[in-house]
């Protein structure tokens, strides 16, 4: 998936995280499996399951002019957008909308970024887009004032209702996180509840239960060794934020490269967490050699009871899981009794280009699709989840849409901050993370080697 890899490619190419068809997950997934959409096409007509709109509902009734969205079309497909659009457009008759998109929709239309005729509105995702990049070109508009106090069309803080906030840039906001995922453990509900097991809820429940499991002769824990942005994601980064108090600063700090970060207490309690699950033989031996593919069919074949990974994942292995499969998740297994769970997160962004030629159009449409609604139609429609908290019980969304929401939705998960790594560390960090996790070295040869590349990198 694509963004199964955003957290390791945004945070390899300094970058972040969330990001892999999956509904948000590799880049090359996505573009693999999307809809073959042409690159420039109208509106299309409203979808029959379209929600009804009124002009009340409308930010500005009279908006008119050209205005172009541009979308990439990957594992999410293009049955939102296209719904959407066609709603935005029934409140603005006066508007000319065009819609740009397509799975090779940021190469098409890279020659008129460089040439300084972009589309009005832009969602950054998939192959070819890179929003650290646009921003450094000076191509996205600055929103720090207007997001501060933008409302939806329900008359809702737009910040308020988004479950991650708006990554920062020097202090400044240029993308809104649309699209939110986050990496978590997932398990086989159908497997804990034949076995009478519980789903961990702190790192002790989740040694302990570890332990039945091994007994029982599964594996507990299998992990993606050849990406490592599951384990580092979906157990390391979350363990370093329990161990900080629930402070996500630490993370920050860790992308900052602050001196002596890396050997800090909270990372060393973190690292020994790991070092410990694989030292009671707890993680998978084989798990370093295995690409993501590999360690998913483990896991739904029960031969590892739980592994670490995005939200993706029962969409991207729809086909291969068992008829009586039931995917459980939870944001993390490595926090105290009391503490919150940990969400890291990956997100894909919309901005507004800096030199749109309908900024208000591009402003009302971001006003219009940030709603409870229009997050409830998209995990209808994709299996994922918009970065908008609404209850999905009642809804026709995956199972793992609303467990993942109901903990998103709750003020006892803490969303931990996107945040940016340099490359040279990462790669390291990685590495290390890997033979920690097999017990190659040792908690403090990771500290002294991640300690030394940030070191270099910060020569």
């Amino acid at each position: 998936m694509e963004i199964r890899k955003t957290l390791g490619t945004v945070l390899t190419l300094a970058l972040i995280l969330v990001l892999a068809a999956c509904g948000g997950g590799g880049k090359e997934k996505q573009t693999a499996s999307g809809a073959d959409t042409p690159s420039s096409s109208n509106a299309s007509p409203a979808s029959p399951d379209a929600s009804p709109v009124t002009p009340a509902e409308s930010s500005d009734a009279q908006l008119e002019g050209d205005f172009e969205i541009q979308y990439f079309v990957g594992g999410y497909g293009d049955a939102w957008w296209k719904d959407v659009i066609a709603q935005f457009q029934e409140l603005h008759p006066n508007l000319k909308i065009k819609q740009s998109a397509g799975p090779k929709i940021n190469e098409q239309m890279k020659p008129r970024w460089i040439q300084g005729s972009p589309p009005d509105v832009v969602y950054i995702d998939g192959a070819g887009s890179n929003p650290r990049q646009m921003i450094e070109d000076d191509q996205l508009l600055d929103l720090s004032d207007w997001i501060g106090q933008a409302t939806n069309v329900d008359g809702e803080k737009i910040l308020d209702v988004m479950i991650a906030q708006p990554e920062q840039y020097g202090g400044k906001t240029y993308n809104i996180p649309l699209v939110f995922g986050s990496y978590g453990t997932f398990y086989d509900k159908a497997l804990f509840a034949k076995n009478g097991w519980e789903a961990p809820s702190t790192y002790e429940e989740f040694l302990t239960l570890s332990e039945k499991i091994k007994a029982a002769g599964i594996s507990p824990y299998i992990h993606t060794g050849v990406y490592p942005d599951y384990i580092l994601g979906g157990f390391l980064y979350p363990a370093i934020i329990s161990a900080n108090g629930d402070d996500g600063q630490i993370l920050q700090d860790m992308g900052d490269m602050k001196e002596g970060v890396f050997a800090s207490e909270p990372v060393m309690k973190a690292l020994n967490q790991l070092a410990e699950t694989g030292s009671k033989g707890f993680i998978d031996q084989g798990a370093p050699a295995l690409n993501h593919t590999d360690s998913q069919m483990l896991f739904l074949q029960r031969k590892a009871a739980m592994i670490p990974n995005g939200l993706w994942l029962e969409s991207e292995m729809k086909n291969d899981a068992p008829a009586d499969f039931e995917y459980g998740f939870v944001p993390s297994v490595t926090q105290s009794a009391g503490g919150k769970y940990v969400a890291l997160p990956y997100t894909s962004t919309m901005a507004v280009a800096k030199k749109a030629k309908n900024p208000e159009a591009a402003k009302a449409f971001i006003q219009f699709v940030f709603t409870k609604q229009a997050s409830l139609n998209w995990a209808e429609k994709t299996g994922a989840l918009m970065n908008v908290k609404v209850d999905l019980e009642s809804s026709s969304a995956g199972e793992t849409a609303k467990n993942a929401m109901k903990y998103y939705s709750s003020d006892n998960t803490l969303v931990a901050p996107v945040v940016v790594f340099n490359a040279d560390v990462f790669k390291v960090m990685c590495d290390a993370t890997v033979a920690l996790s097999v017990n190659k070295i040792t908690p403090e040869q990771w500290a002294e080697r991640v300690e030394a590349a940030a070191a270099k990198a910060r020569k």
